[in-house]
């Protein structure tokens, strides 16, 4: 069901209270105001089950690769290290992240 996504590339139109979040995970002031004002533009790829999600914006790149169900490690974009996990809930995918504050 993801190949009808894969190949693509999508950019970000909006998101919803992403300050607030970024500052309950301690994310600095002046990373949290570049964050909100970026819109990345991301590609999903599939090679034989191995994923690649890269984000590209003017602010930074970030890629990573992943199976689905199959806990990997990530560093995020402002620097933390965290154990994400990436599942498919019919056309959504939906990431968990464990580090000092999971999210």
């Amino acid at each position: 069901m993801l190949s009808e996504f894969c190949g693509k590339k999508y950019k970000l139109h909006s998101s919803e209270r992403f300050d607030e979040y970024m500052k309950a995970l301690g994310v600095g002031l002046v990373t949290r105001k570049v964050g909100v004002s970026v819109k990345p533009v991301i590609e999903l790829k599939n090679d034989d089950g191995v994923y690649s999600l890269s984000s590209n914006s003017t602010f930074k790149n970030t890629l990573i690769k992943f199976k689905l169900g199959e806990e990997f490690d990530e560093e995020t974009p402002d620097g933390r290290m965290v154990k994400s996990l990436i599942v498919q809930d019919g056309n959504k995918l939906i990431q968990n992240q464990k580090g000092e504050k999971d999210t």
